[in-house]
Parts: structure tokens; sequence; C-alpha cells
């Protein structure tokens, strides 16, 4: 497809997280060859609602430039949701960039909650229990897996 706009004006390394269930942060560079005024605008859409969203917190690089965002109350949904940053410029028109995301593959999980340790002088050793960890999309919990480490200390 041929975009309107600079060659090497949209923005590159455009990458999202979700962390502590419900809060998500997407940050990118700058074009390189983006005129310095530009600045970038992101808009996205769950799948699940029709409504675009700009960004609601943008974090600010050098120049005042938006590289970043902030999100909160953020749903996940097995669908991708869609990213869209575009840019403005009084020299020149600046290319967008989007990306379809599949956010379950972005979330960083909370540790385990509950964790207990009961151990005996017994040959049944050690008991560790735990509850799954909390999220905002999974409700099966043999879709977890957990790895222990134990170091004698």
């Amino acid at each position: 497809p041929v975009f309107a706009g600079v060659n090497g004006s949209a923005i590159e390394n455009f990458s999202c997280v979700i962390y502590n269930v419900s809060l998500m942060n997407c940050t990118w560079q700058a074009g390189r060859d983006a005129p310095g005024d530009t600045q970038y605008f992101l808009y996205w859409q769950n799948p699940r609602d029709n409504d675009e969203m700009e960004c609601e917190l943008y974090i600010k690089g050098e120049n005042g430039r938006n590289t970043g965002c902030r999100f909160k109350n953020v749903r996940i949904w097995p669908e991708r949701a869609y990213f869209l940053v575009n840019g403005s410029s009084e020299h020149s028109l600046i290319q967008f960039y989007d990306e379809y995301i599949p956010l379950y593959e972005k979330e960083i999980l909370t540790p385990p909650l509950n964790i207990s340790v009961i151990c005996t002088k017994d040959p049944a050793g050690c008991i560790i229990t735990w509850q799954p960890p909390l999220t905002s999309h999974m409700e099966k919990v043999n879709c977890f897996q957990y790895e222990i480490s134990i170091q004698n200390k």
C-alpha cells in the first residue's frame, strides 16, 4: 500500500505492555525522517467497543513530542485491538502507523496470590500452595503454568 506523507516520518518501534491487571503503556520512537515539529497522536479500538479512543495520558519525550501513552481500566479481549498513531507537522504530511495487537500476549502477569509453605519433619517434606494471579481476561486456572525454585539456605 502507498501511504501519504514523507517516507520515514511514521513512528518506529511501537510496543505495548499491560501490567497490574488493567494498566497499559505504549511507547514508540519518532520517525527517522520526521520534521522536528512533528507531533504524534495515538488512537486505539478494543474489538468489543466500536469507540476509537485517543490516548488518555501522553508520555512526553524531548521537545515535548509524544513518545508514549498510559491507559488505565484496560480490558483484554480474545480478539486483537487496533492501534493507530498519526502525526502532524506544519512542514509536511506525516505517514501514519497502524497495527492489530492481541493484548493477551502483552500482559505481564502479577505474582501468584496467597503463597504458603508448610514444612514437616516427616518424609512428606513441604507443601506449597498458592492461588492464580489476578488477570482481567483469563478465567481458566488450568491455563497457568508455574515454576518453583527451591534453594537451601
